[in-house]
């Protein structure tokens, strides 16, 4: 199971007059050592261009690069549906330049997607822009990101009209997206994005890798379709807050993939054990037949 950011980071604790190249690298020093995987520029990437910047980034790490672009339905949020739609078309030509140059995860970002609701228009607008810039795009794994609120009213019909592989969903600010989870089919992946990003959150793995073995059930998808996420941008958080964000996310991809008894022995035994749930706390005590004495036989010795 892998671990990847929704969102930004600060701009780490280097000195003002760093070259931008030294902040992002640390910017991807701190992913590598947390174990995510595919990284991101985090907001700190260098070039004119999606491209260009996936190209600088790559250059600096050996871990996959996943690319972030923000969707033509948000960036052209208010704006004539004309100019909407040359948009779309205008990134349906940077899309086909990252595939071409190599780029194998391109995450599409729509925040704006949570206010579509049920409005007609608004979802035909969604379906028609986002089936304009997905034409044609092979060769690379496309993944739809929703985060800031609950896009559920919109329908899993119009969010994944467009040939998506995954749909990534903040479940913190939107726990009403689970019901997106359900509704996607088990042949595209789900990232659940459960790190929450305030500071002084709590950023234990069980909560993490619940929501991930919930979304892995859905539809017969399984874990290797599921991956884990932050729900939303970390650039608000003091650095420190931020990398400890980013060692607990990975933490928890670690876990997940352990053969289940041996995760079981890392977490939280109120997490897991059966009778937890049964009585809402968890008890050691080993349980009294196995405490009582094994009864005498008659030729046992007084």
């Amino acid at each position: 199971m892998f671990a990847t950011l929704l969102g930004s980071l600060p701009r780490p604790p280097l000195p003002e007059d760093a070259e931008p190249e030294a902040v992002l690298a640390a910017i991807l020093r701190a992913q590598e050592a947390a174990g995510l995987e595919p990284v991101i520029d985090a907001g700190f990437g260098i070039g004119d261009s999606p491209t260009d910047r996936w190209r600088t980034t790559t250059r600096l790490t050996d871990r996959a690069v996943k690319q972030v672009l923000v969707g033509p339905y948000s960036a052209s949020e208010g704006a004539e549906h004309h100019a909407a739609v040359s948009a779309a078309e205008a990134m349906r030509s940077e899309l086909l330049t990252l595939a071409g140059s190599g780029c194998a995860y391109i995450e599409i970002h729509e925040p704006a997607a949570t206010g579509i609701g049920t409005d007609r228009d608004r979802r035909a607008r969604f379906r028609d822009l986002h089936q304009r810039m997905l034409d044609g795009v092979t060769g690379v794994h496309l993944s739809l990101a929703i985060t800031g609120g609950n896009a559920d009213a919109a329908g899993i019909e119009t969010l994944l009209a467009a040939p998506y592989a995954s749909l990534a969903l903040d479940l913190i600010s939107g726990p009403d997206n689970w019901r997106l989870v359900v509704a996607t089919s088990g042949d595209r992946g789900i990232v659940v994005g459960t790190l929450a990003s305030e500071s002084g959150s709590d950023d234990r793995p069980e909560i993490m890798l619940w929501a991930a073995g919930y979304a892995a059930s859905t539809a017969g998808r399984g874990p290797s379709r599921v991956g884990l996420a932050s729900a939303a941008s970390l650039a608000h958080l003091p650095w420190a807050v931020a990398e400890k964000k980013l060692r607990a996310l990975g933490e928890a991809a670690r876990l997940a993939d352990l053969p289940a008894a041996d995760r079981r022995l890392q977490l939280d035994p109120r997490a897991v054990d059966i009778r937890s749930a049964a009585l809402g706390r968890y008890d050691a005590r080993p349980r009294l037949a196995a405490q009582r004495p094994a009864p005498r036989r008659p030729s046992d010795p007084t």
